[in-house]
């Protein structure tokens, strides 16, 4: 059995992951989940989103893989008693205290044993295997040697990341979360230490140990050579977008290769638009031999992006289609559309239209728009989506962060002073929160805003480190 393995923060980027392709994908409640910050799933969700993937023929998997304190463990029984009775494919777990509540109670699910459990020997799988656990998910830091040994010795079900970001510290087993922030890192509240910048000297020369993100789409068919089963993309938090584009990719390179048609550009155009979706440099890590310092960014990054997220197509008619709009473009732009089955292509945007059918020239508000008579994507740079807002008004929701000038790369830069909240035109409060960035540059609003009618950007000045920020 080979299986794509998407990671999904909630149900839109569920249904999308399955939809372009995934075989599986796995998620996170409420409780016991390693990303505590992202979205997660309601009790509710999880039998919605299981529902989902069963009718299309996918499974789904709950992560359970927090470390366990004492008491973690009250309500963790009816809560795996309540996935079985879902039916959820698998449960990841990465403590022991979880897989004997499992077999001590009878309760049927299946064991997957999380990559926090930092298993990198045969004889540790076969450890697990005794206990009931039917798939490990390695370590990322396994070599081929690593995965090919413990399949032949064992002939366990293996999963193995192939796409996404590394830690630092071997997989599960890092604390600098905890000693800078307080923020557990084992129990759902790493606050990724390893990305942040250090000044090491009074020359503002930088210092990070930041690693390069996971890429195996050259080593895909080897992988599927000696035993993999199970090809795992990381990224609960990720956005729509980077899920979609990711998998789509995956999906058509694993066709070619069990089709027998796979060529070297075939790899090399997908590395490109997986390379330009993820904003980081990637490389195979582990997998091919001990990371160097080619594998690293020690001395700070610099993340390129010339493709943009700019909606999602909910329905084509009448010679124009019906978009969910989420950045901003114009008439004139060359945009690419890709999709499930079906082959990507360019188009140039002729005309738009608003909701009301009234033509226009330019569109940048979140609100559903129509793409009439006729892919490079919009000039201006995107930074990040930000996420909705969970205020208890309906109405309140956050725009996208852009910046109003071209090139700006996604964290905010030193030389910038000046950015803009794009917000939607119906949105009347906006709930800002500290949004931490690097060392030489600082956006420190928290507060509410108020915006005034016909408002629709927040002007947010930067200063350097040290100084206070403001908005207006």
């Amino acid at each position: 059995m080979i299986e794509l393995l998407a990671p999904s923060g909630n149900l839109e980027r569920l249904k999308i992951a399955l939809l372009y392709g995934a075989d599986a994908v796995y998620i996170g409640g409420y409780e016991y989940s390693l990303r505590a910050n992202a979205i997660n799933f309601s009790r509710d969700e999880l039998k919605e989103a299981t529902l989902f993937a069963h009718q299309h023929g996918k499974k789904v998997y709950v992560t359970v893989n927090i470390v366990f304190h004492n008491k973690d463990l009250e309500g963790l029984k009816e809560y795996l008693e309540e996935l079985a009775s879902i039916q959820v494919d698998a449960v990841i777990v990465s403590d022991i205290a979880v897989i004997e509540t499992i077999r001590e109670n009878h309760i049927p699910l299946e064991i997957h044993l999380s990559t926090q459990a930092s298993t990198l020997n045969y004889e540790a799988a076969l450890f697990y295997k005794k206990l009931g656990v039917t798939r490990i998910v390695l370590a990322r830091e396994a070599s081929r040697e690593d995965i090919k040994d413990i399949k032949d010795k064992t002939g366990l079900d293996l999963e193995c990341f192939i796409q996404g970001a590394m830690c630092t510290s071997f997989s599960g087993k890092c604390v600098l979360s905890n000693v800078a922030t307080n923020r557990d890192s084992n129990r759902g509240g790493c606050a990724q230490i390893c990305r942040w910048t250090f000044q090491i000297n009074d020359e503002d020369e930088i210092f990070s140990m930041t690693p390069k993100d996971l890429n195996m789409s050259i080593y895909l068919k080897d992988m599927m050579d000696i035993g993999v089963n199970s090809f795992k993309v990381e990224g609960r938090m990720r956005s729509v977008y980077y899920i979609a584009t990711v998998i789509y990719e995956y999906r058509h390179l694993m066709d070619k290769i069990k089709s027998n048609t796979l060529e070297k550009r075939d790899i090399l155009y997908s590395n490109d638009i997986i390379n330009r979706c993820a904003n980081r440099e990637s490389t195979p890590q582990f997998y091919d031999k001990m990371p160097t310092h080619q594998e690293q960014y020690y001395l700070g990054r610099e993340e390129i992006s010339n493709q943009d997220f700019l909606g999602i197509v909910l329905d084509q008619q009448d010679g124009k289609i019906l978009l969910e709009e989420r950045n901003y473009f114009q008439v004139g732009d060359v945009v690419e559309f890709f999709g499930p089955e079906m082959e990507a292509f360019t188009y140039q945007i002729h005309k738009i239209y608003d909701e009301n059918g009234k033509e226009i020239g330019i569109k940048y508000n979140q609100t559903e728009v129509r793409i009439g008579e006729e892919k490079q994507v919009s000039n201006t740079e995107e930074i990040e989506q930000i996420t909705e807002n969970d205020s208890k008004d309906d109405d309140a929701r956050l725009g996208i962060m852009r910046v109003n000038k071209e090139g700006i790369n996604p964290d905010f830069d030193k030389d910038i002073k000046e950015y803009y909240l794009v917000v939607d035109e119906n949105v009347k409060k906006l709930d800002i929160t500290a949004v931490p960035t690097n060392s030489e540059a600082q956006m420190t609003i928290t507060g509410n805003e108020n915006l005034k009618d016909g408002l629709n950007k927040i002007k947010i000045n930067v200063t350097s480190k040290d100084k206070s920020t403001t908005n207006e």
